[in-house]
C-alpha cells in the first residue's frame, strides 16, 4: 500500500533542494521568483504530509470537492493556528511574493526578501525534523544552506529613476512593510545575512581572505560603513541560546556537560555557557559579534548571527567536553 506521507515528504525535499539550487546561482536573473515558487511548494507538500499523518488522507481535500486538495494557505492555518506566529508570518509574506505578478518583481526584491528567505530555509529544516523526523542536512552540505545574496541598499531616488512609478512604489512600500515586521527581531521571521570583512592577522578567524596585488588592475577601496545594530546585531542573549540549542538539536551534535556540584549531566546549552564563551573568546570586545548599547548609565548588549555560528562551531569540535575544557582554560588565566 502506498505511503502517502513518505511520497509527499520526498517530493517536498526535492522542491526544497531545487529552491536552494536556483537561489545559489547568482547568474539566474529570476532566482527570487524561482526560490519563492519552490520553497512554497516544499512547505505545501511537507505540511500536507503532516496533516495526513495526524488526521488521515481526507484532511488535505476540500469537503465539498474530494478531488481538490487544500492550498498552502489553508495548510498553514491548519498547522500554525496562531496568526501572530513569526514562522507563519514569514511564510505568508513569501506566499504574497510568489503570488505577485511576475512583471512587478525585479532583481532588487532579493535585497529585501533575503532575510526572510534565510529564516524560511532554517524553519523548513526544523519543521521537517519536528513533523517527520527527517534531517534535511543529510541531503545537502551545511554551507549550501546559507544563501548567496546581493548586498546593496535600496535608495528610493535610484529605484524611482530605474523603474516605472507603479513598480518602484510597490517595491519601496514592500521594503517599508517588511522592515516594520523585522523590528520584532525574531529569527523565525527574518535573519540578516552579512558578509563582513576585517583586516586581521588571524587568518583562521576570517570567513574569507583577499590579498593586495600591487600590479592589480582593479582598484579596491577600504571602507567603514555604519550599520543599524537592530539589523546586524538583533539577537538578545536569550535568543542566542535558543538558536544555539535549535541548531545543536537539528544537527544531532550531542552536546552535554556534567555538573560536578549537582552531579548531573545536562544536554542543553545555557545562558551560563553563553557568558562563558563570550568571556573566554572575548566576543564582547569584537564589534562583529557584540553591540554595546549605552543609555545614560545603563549598558546592554545585543549579538549578531555570527556569534551563534561561532559558538556552534566551537561546540561541534568537542560537544561532550567543550564547556569543561573552556572552564579549565579560564582558570589558567586567573
Amino acid at each position: 500500500m502506498e505511503n502517502l506521507p513518505e511520497r509527499l515528504t520526498n517530493k517536498s525535499i526535492e522542491a526544497f533542494l531545487m529552491g536552494l539550487e536556483v537561489y545559489n546561482k547568482p547568474t539566474i536573473h529570476y532566482r527570487v521568483e524561482g526560490f519563492s515558487f519552490f520553497i512554497c511548494n516544499a512547505w505545501e507538500l511537507m505540511l500536507k504530509a503532516h496533516l495526513v499523518k495526524q488526521y488521515g488522507n481526507d484532511s488535505i481535500y476540500f469537503n465539498d470537492n474530494p478531488n481538490r486538495t487544500i492550498s498552502l494557505e489553508n495548510a498553514i492555518k491548519e498547522v500554525f493556528t496562531n496568526n501572530k506566529d513569526p514562522l507563519r508570518n514569514n511564510l505568508e509574506k513569501i506566499i504574497e511574493l510568489r503570488n505577485t505578478s511576475t512583471h512587478f518583481i525585479t532583481e532588487d526584491y532579493e535585497i529585501i526578501y533575503a532575510p526572510l528567505f534565510q529564516a524560511c530555509v532554517f524553519n523548513f529544516i526544523e519543521k521537517m525534523s519536528d513533523f517527520h523526523q527527517i534531517d534535511v542536512t543529510n541531503y545537502v552540505t551545511q554551507s549550501f544552506l546559507s544563501l548567496v545574496i546581493k548586498e546593496d541598499d535600496l535608495d528610493p531616488s535610484l529605484i524611482r529613476a530605474k523603474y516605472s512609478t507603479e513598480t518602484a512604489e510597490r517595491l519601496l512600500s514592500t521594503k517599508k512593510e517588511l522592515k516594520e515586521l523585522e523590528k520584532g527581531n525574531n529569527p523565525s521571521f527574518a535573519i540578516e545575512i552579512n558578509h563582513n570583512f576585517y583586516i586581521t592577522k588571524k587568518v583562521n578567524h576570517a570567513d574569507a581572505t583577499v590579498r593586495i596585488a600591487k600590479d592589480g588592475e582593479i582598484p579596491v577601496q577600504i571602507i567603514k560603513e555604519q550599520k543599524d545594530p537592530s539589523n546586524t546585531h538583533k539577537y538578545s542573549q536569550g535568543h542566542c541560546v535558543k538558536e544555539i540549542n535549535k541548531i545543536l538539536s537539528r544537527e544531532k551534535v550531542g552536546f552535554e556537560y556534567y555538573d560536578p556540584i549537582n552531579k548531573k549531566t545536562r544536554r542543553k546549552f545555557t545562558t551560563g555557557d553563553f557568558q562563558l564563551f563570550l568571556k573566554f573568546y572575548e566576543l564582547k570586545t569584537n564589534e562583529r559579534y557584540t553591540y554595546r548599547h549605552v543609555i545614560g548609565n545603563m549598558v546592554s548588549y545585543s549579538y549578531s548571527f555570527p556569534t551563534i555560528e561561532f559558538i556552534v562551531n566551537e561546540v561541534r569540535k568537542d560537544p561532550k567536553h567543550v564547556v569543561k575544557n573552556v572552564k579549565r582554560e579560564m582558570k589558567k588565566r586567573t
